[in-house]
This record gives structure tokens, C-alpha cells and sequence, in this order.
């Protein structure tokens, strides 16, 4: 064997090593699904009971935090953002999560369980939404917020968990999915309304009964803007990779601060 091939067949074995040690440090925690339903079109509610945890509830702080969930039935974890504000399971004991089942996935086998079915959770990660940079309100009046698809898992604990909505002169939250019929969360719209979020549904194939704005998010907020003073802006984007790179280059060209242009991955 020539110096580089066992060069090459050591470092191949340390890798391996180290990326295995790297897997074993995580901590998976069982934890019992107490809900599976569906939300929207391929779109379903999952909440896991974690009121015999309470080391995993305390750990999610902030909106925007995510996890892994895993199953024994499926090769690869699942990386799947909270959707539920973390006071919910500081007092519900509950992790909730919109989950898009996607052939093939561990998702799909997830969004197939019922309630009572064991799975797997890791610690929480991810620093979430750093709503700091749009603090106190009276500085930040409007707060843009982007998602598309299963992105409005996120933004649901988001506005949940209060961000002083009510104190901002204009907070916008478009909201895109194929159709009405892929829109998750409708029926939480009015309360989110009345805590002084305004809903912009975005339907990309509406049919022809559809009043409101169509096409792409980027394409509808492009048409409407409207940043009246955009050193006072700030924005949160979660959902599709384009959707957030095109409306980020908007708002950067507008003026806005990249440094307030809140995600959470």
C-alpha cells in the first residue's frame, strides 16, 4: 500500500471515528406522542408529551429553537423546528411541531403514528429568533415576518410567545403555500390578528375564487413594500430558500439592516 493510499485509508478511519463520537454524544430522550393530526394538505400537528423531562422543557427558551426527533424504524433523524411557544410546555408539559410528511422521510413515518407511539427527542438547538436586535418596539414600529410552507411552525411561536406586537405601528406577516387547502394555522389567524399581527395569505396556484395576493411571497411584498423608515425595520424569515434570499436582498436594498433580518437556522 503506497504512503498516500494509507494516508488516505488512516484519515478515512479517523473520520469515520470522529463523526461517530460525534452522534453518540447526543442525548435522545423517549417521549410518547400524545396528538397526530392533520393541519393542512400534507401538513400535520404533532405534539410530544415531555412533562417527565424537564431538563428538555427548560432547555427551549426562545422562539425558533428546533430538535431531532428520531424512530426506530427509520434510518436518519428528523430535524423539526417547536412550533409551540416554550411557556406552553413549561405549563402544558407538550412539544408541538407542524410536520410536512414528504415521501420516503422519517417525517411520513412520523405524521403515520398515533397517539401512545414512543419517539425520540435530542436535546433542544439552535439559538432561535434573537428579537433583541428588534428591541424595544418603540425603536423597531415594524417588524416584516416571511414564511412559506411548514416555515410557519417557527413564526406560530413566534407570536405566541410575544414580541410586543401590539406596541409596533405595523406588523405584517406573509404567509405563502400552494392553496388555501396547504395553509396551516387558519384558524389561529384571528387570534394572531388580535394581537396586532396582520395576516397577508400568499396562494402561489389559487383558484379562481381567490381575492387576495397571488404568486410568490417576495413577488407580493415587492408590490406592496411600504418600509416607511427602514433603519426602524425589522424583519423574521423562515420557510423556502429562495423565498428568503430574494425578500432579504429587498429589504437589504431598501435599507434595512442585515443585522435585523432575524432567522433561525
Amino acid at each position: 500500500m503506497s504512503i498516500l493510499r494509507r494516508f488516505n485509508h488512516r484519515f478515512s478511519t479517523v473520520a469515520a471515528a470522529a463523526a461517530a463520537l460525534r452522534q453518540d454524544t447526543t442525548v435522545w430522550t423517549r417521549a410518547p406522542l400524545s396528538t397526530v393530526d392533520q393541519a393542512a394538505e400534507s401538513l400535520f400537528h404533532v405534539s410530544v408529551d415531555v412533562s417527565y423531562s424537564p431538563n428538555l422543557v427548560a432547555s427551549h427558551t426562545r422562539a425558533g429553537q428546533y430538535l431531532q426527533l428520531r424512530l426506530t424504524d427509520a434510518e436518519k433523524p428528523s430535524f423539526l423546528a417547536i412550533a409551540s411557544p416554550p411557556a406552553l410546555a413549561a405549563s402544558n408539559g407538550a412539544f408541538e411541531f407542524l410536520v410536512k410528511s414528504v415521501s420516503g422521510s422519517t417525517a411520513e413515518l412520523l405524521c403515520g403514528l398515533k397517539k401512545g407511539d414512543v419517539v425520540e427527542l435530542s436535546q433542544v438547538m439552535g439559538r432561535g429568533f434573537d428579537l433583541e436586535k428588534i428591541e424595544p418596539p418603540q425603536d423597531h414600529p415594524t417588524v416584516l415576518i416571511f414564511a412559506t410552507g411548514s416555515g410557519i411552525s417557527p413564526i406560530r411561536s413566534l407570536i405566541e410567545s410575544g414580541f410586543s406586537a401590539d406596541k409596533r405601528s405595523d406588523v405584517r406577516l406573509y404567509y405563502g403555500a400552494r392553496n388555501l387547502k396547504r395553509m396551516a394555522y387558519q384558524d389561529r389567524f384571528k387570534d394572531w390578528e388580535s394581537s396586532g399581527v396582520k395576516i397577508v395569505p400568499v396562494l402561489s396556484q389559487p383558484d379562481d375564487s381567490w381575492k387576495g395576493e397571488s404568486g410568490y411571497v417576495q413577488a407580493a411584498f415587492a408590490r406592496a413594500k411600504q418600509i416607511y423608515s427602514p433603519k426602524a425595520t425589522g424583519a423574521v424569515l423562515c420557510g423556502q430558500k429562495q423565498m428568503t434570499e430574494e425578500v432579504a436582498s429587498i429589504l437589504v436594498a431598501d435599507g434595512v439592516s442585515n443585522e435585523k433580518i432575524l432567522k433561525n437556522f
